[in-house]
């Protein structure tokens, strides 16, 4: 039976906290902002908690290797 390998490319976006949601940052903020208004460059800074609908499909992309 093969191994079930961890997505490197959610393993780059995503982190799991400690009860299990998943983090991520939030998009349109590594160039041309300057286009957004200051509020919302304001509001796009930190991260957020991605959906629960989502969340499940995450954490399985994210198992280690066994």
């Amino acid at each position: 039976m093969p191994k079930q390998k961890t997505h490197k490319g959610i393993k780059k976006r995503f982190t799991l906290t400690a009860n299990g949601k998943a983090k991520h940052r939030h998009s349109g903020t590594s160039h041309l902002a300057y286009r957004l208004t200051k509020k919302q460059r304001r509001n796009l800074r930190g991260t957020t908690v991605v959906g629960t609908s989502e969340t499940k499909r995450i954490v399985l992309a994210l198992l280690p290797s066994e």
